[in-house]
């Protein structure tokens, strides 16, 4: 099958489009039950009410896995942040409401946060066996309320279509605790500007009633769960000095 040139390369696919339908090959290097996986969490989210591509099939395509979505047409809200950062506050605010929306889900489903972020930790490298040993102490000591978490939630991740906003890229959801989501949304934000991270938790922070110092508690977990994911645009250093920062030995 002849799917023409990628609109998006991505860790784990590439994805194309042909006409009012999205395709997500997976890479080969990944297990041969990848795609079903990703698509039963976009299925829940769906089925929650969330605005989400609808998913017709998942299905092999020249001998890769596969998942045939729905095409929602429009432009990322970080795309339109960056090419309009007059309006940023307006953005930041619309991509909090969705935020919160998510957030509204109480579930055990899809997947829980606590043994994966545990996983993580554990496989994190460059990371000293007293600092994991450390985090994970500190992950089994905090309580909260099973809630719907995205776990990638970015304005690259958030699609306005005629004033509604789909959320795609579901494969990081779980439940858990929604504080460890928001640190995870920070630390990405935090990546690319300071300024638009700080923006958003005061703002979160302001709308939710949430205060900063319990997102802030999950600032070494989150960012030694995240050196464990070996994205090539994340500074590993900047993330050690986190972990430093707020869980010295």
């Amino acid at each position: 099958m002849d799917l023409g040139n990628p609109i998006a390369i991505g860790n784990t696919a590439k994805i194309y489009q042909q006409r009012d339908k999205v395709i997500k090959v997976f890479h080969d290097h990944l297990p041969n039950t990848e795609a079903q996986y990703e698509a039963n969490k976009q299925n829940f989210a769906y089925s929650c009410g969330i605005f989400v591509p609808e998913i017709f099939d998942v299905t092999e395509i020249n001998g890769k896995q596969a998942i045939i979505m729905e095409y929602i047409k429009g432009e990322t809200i970080g795309d339109l942040l960056f090419k309009n950062t007059k309006k940023s506050e307006y953005y930041m605010d619309v991509a909090i409401e969705i935020q919160q929306r998510i957030y509204m889900v109480k579930t055990y489903s899809p997947e829980s946060m606590i043994p994966k972020l545990k996983e993580k930790i554990k496989m994190a490298p460059s990371l000293d066996e007293g600092h994991k040993s450390i985090l994970i102490r500190n992950l089994n000591s905090i309580e909260y309320e099973n809630r719907l978490c995205h776990g990638d939630f970015h304005p690259f991740n958030l699609i306005m279509s005629d004033n509604k906003v789909a959320v795609i890229d579901w494969v990081d959801s779980t439940s858990g605790d929604i504080r460890a989501d928001v640190y995870r949304t920070y630390l990405l934000y935090s990546q690319f500007s300071g300024d638009l991270a700080d923006m958003y938790l005061n703002r979160y922070c302001e709308k939710s009633g949430l205060q900063q110092e319990e997102v802030i508690q999950w600032a070494p977990i989150m960012a030694a769960a995240r050196l464990s994911e070996n994205v090539s645009s994340e500074n590993a250093d900047r993330l050690i000095k986190i972990i430093n920062d707020y869980c010295p030995l």
